[in-house]
């Protein structure tokens, strides 16, 4: 386990409205929520500032031990298109790679507009290299080393500012991508250089090429920022030199690594993650059915499943049409945030979204020069949010310019009135958020009717039960503090490093001795890393898994071994996970093939180091149940249906006791979200806080 030195652990989850902060207090067991507007420009400076806040309250910068962060920074430039300019060296012959990829389209085939995504390296930064590695490994033509010199030279100056490195077969054999790299750090020392065979040391050419791009084009952008938050928190006083970055994967990672050894594309989805991994953290008994999240933020809407208390995960994915292959929580998101620009089309049809008001202007109502309507401005004006209890009072929301901007661009175009238009963007973005749910579960498999929604981000719990009612789901827990949840979720999690080797080989003829080799060798290099680290290979777990496939499949499953050898492995475990391989096919594709011949395509490895992590507590239930009146603020007009009003309680909801209960139409209010209970509804406070709202 990481030790744990000082009292306090903050948690950071940089979102694109806001930046939610956590500081848990260890000895206490209590933790205090931050929220500050996002500086998209230089993200680290609202970071700061929210850290600021809690050392102006009096705690000591000194006694905080543990800082966790999870941020978006890798994915805005990739979706930006901002990063570095990248110059690529690959086998020769094969500079088409990047152009062919996999010969198949993504989006709408009978698109004739259609254009593939601007290319990461253009044929002008792409350099052909002399050498040539088989199948095997085994070495058929040496590397020209003059070659690789006289295009570090050509990048030089072309102004590239990272380089990718992909050799064909050198995930069998990375001696040629390592001396290029040698002879590149000559040329060039500052030049960042990403080598496949260590970004993605995996079969298919296409997939390890485009990962190892993405690692290339965002390195230098997370370098700079990593600098950047050290040293502002150096500034500060958080001297720690636990600091991690929140994975794509569920698990943290060092500042230190995230900027090395290729693992710059394994923080793509860091914010996202981090919700979902608090979710699986935290989830009650009543959710062990499962469980589908909803992160609404500021700018999207992050969905993704948990299911025996484990979020599911992929190993291949897209972000914005590129292709990236590393593991991954597996979620989805959708242009749905509180700060999504409604819009009349030019067909005359009323759009949310993509476009974000962002924290800068923002929404109309925050009153910082914003004229788009937005999500957050429909939901003012039907009544949902209070304009003078905005995070707890400290923001004032001007209803007045969100009606003035919903009637301006939406109600006078379309014939309608500012109430009208506000109903119809909530209407919109609820079945946006279900429609996108079902078409998930779909793809999954998953029955939604018994399972719990579990909203959180800003704007989740106000639109929750909305969404809950079109997907047929009757429960939905909200998390105490849902808009600082995910922020949360970094003190609920461990280091984890995820390891691969791709050998193309018959099942049958692996001998469990050569297995156990090829795993203590990926053990060995993660010990070593972790030891660079500065972190304990004697509180390590190392969690194994097959890639394996029937003999001719152009797919494969992730097949675990745990739990299949008390020791090394022996005949005995490779039967059981052949069997476990037939089940697993069966599960996830509806049918097995026992009587077929399987391949081994990859071994991996995740090494996991256990951090402290925060301890929900309980609270006894009261002999007698809360008094809900106690927590009561008064009533307020809220437009369900966008035409009629009807009088919703409001209530505090710090001061709502354990085991207290109420009724819908009902709006609890706190300092980082508001919870809305529909007419139908009911709500009760669980031993843990957490308000269970369920179909009356």
């Amino acid at each position: 386990m990481v030790r744990e030195d000082g009292r306090y652990r903050i948690g950071v989850d940089v979102g694109g409205t806001h930046t939610d902060l956590v500081l848990l207090d260890v000895e206490a067991g209590t933790f205090s929520v931050e929220k500050v507007s996002s500086t998209p420009a230089n993200p680290a400076l609202g970071v700061l500032e929210g850290v600021s806040r809690f050392f102006a309250k009096g705690i000591d910068p000194a006694d905080v031990g543990f800082f966790a962060h999870g941020t978006t920074i890798t994915t805005n430039a990739l979706l930006e298109m901002r990063g570095a300019r990248v110059g690529l060296l690959i086998t020769a012959g094969y500079r088409a790679v990047q152009e062919v990829q996999q010969q198949a389209r993504d989006g709408n085939l009978f698109d004739y507009s259609y254009v593939k995504p601007a290319a990461i390296a253009p044929q002008s930064l792409t350099f052909e290299i002399a050498e040539r590695t088989d199948y095997q490994g085994n070495v058929l033509h040496p590397l020209d080393a003059e070659q690789v010199r006289e295009a570090a030279r050509k990048m030089i100056d072309k102004g590239v500012e990272s380089v990718a490195v992909c050799f064909l077969f050198s995930f069998m054999n990375p001696a040629h991508e390592e001396e290029t790299r040698r002879i590149l750090k000559e040329v060039a020392p500052d030049l960042p250089v990403s080598l496949s065979s260590e970004v993605l040391p995996r079969i298919r050419e296409w997939p390890r090429l485009s990962t190892t791009l993405l690692n290339a084009y965002l390195e230098p952008v997370l370098v700079r920022y990593i600098d950047h938050l050290a040293r502002g928190l150096d500034k500060v006083g958080v001297r720690t030199p636990r600091r991690f970055l929140m994975q794509s994967n569920g698990g943290v990672m060092l500042f230190d690594a995230a900027a090395s050894g290729g693992r710059t594309v394994h923080t793509l989805l860091s914010g996202p993650a981090a919700g979902a991994q608090a979710s699986a953290y935290l989830a009650d008994e009543g959710s062990r059915d499962g469980l589908v999240t909803l992160d609404m933020g500021g700018t999207s809407a992050d969905i993704a499943f948990i299911q025996g208390g484990v979020p599911l995960e992929v190993t291949e994915g897209i972000i914005d049409r590129r292709q990236i292959d590393v593991p991954s929580l597996d979620m989805t998101t959708i242009s749905a945030g509180g700060g999504s620009i409604a819009a009349v089309s030019s067909s005359g049809f009323l759009t949310v979204g993509p476009r974000s008001a962002g924290a800068m202007p923002g929404p109309a109502c925050y009153g910082r020069g914003g004229t788009q309507p937005t999500v957050t401005d429909a939901d003012i004006v039907c009544g949902y949010l209070n304009p003078d209890n905005f995070l707890g009072g400290k923001q004032r929301l001007d209803i007045a310019a969100a009606r003035e901007a919903l009637l301006r661009q939406i109600g006078d175009p379309l014939g309608l009135d500012a109430l009208e238009a506000a109903a119809g963007i909530r209407r919109i973005v609820d079945m946006r958020m279900a429609d996108e749910v079902r078409v998930f579960a779909a793809k999954r498999g998953v029955e939604l009717s018994k399972f719990t929604l579990l909203p959180f981000g800003g704007a989740g719990a106000v639109h929750a039960v909305s969404v809950a009612e079109e997907l047929g789901i009757t429960r939905v827990m909200v998390p105490r503090h849902p808009g600082a949840f995910s922020a949360l979720g970094l003190l609920c999690t461990d280091v984890m490093h995820d390891y691969i080797k791709s050998e193309l080989r018959a099942f049958e003829d692996l001998a469990p001795e050569y297995v156990e080799d090829v795993f203590r060798a990926l053990e060995e290099k993660a010990s070593r890393e972790l030891v660079d680290e500065g972190l304990s290979t004697d509180d390590a777990t190392f969690i194994r898994e097959l890639d394996l496939r029937y003999a001719g499949q152009g797919y494969e499953l992730r097949t675990p071994l745990e739990g299949l050898a008390a020791g090394p492995l022996d005949a005995a475990a490779l039967a059981a996970a052949r069997a476990r391989f037939d089940d697993r096919h069966e599960q996830v594709h509806g049918h097995a093939a026992a009587d077929r011949p399987v391949e081994v395509v990859s071994y991996r490895l995740r090494a996991r180091v256990t951090v402290p992590k925060y301890i929900q507590r309980s609270e006894p239930f009261p002999v007698t149940p809360g008094d809900v009146g106690a927590a009561e603020t008064g009533e307020r007009a809220v437009y369900f249906d966008g035409k009629t009003a009807v009088k919703a309680k409001t209530y505090e909801r710090e001061r709502l006791e354990i085991g207290a209960r109420l009724e819908g139409p009902a709006i609890i209010e706190q300092f980082d979200s508001t919870v809305v209970v529909n007419p139908g509804w009911r709500g009760r406070v669980d031993e843990f806080r957490n308000l269970i709202i369920e179909r009356c």
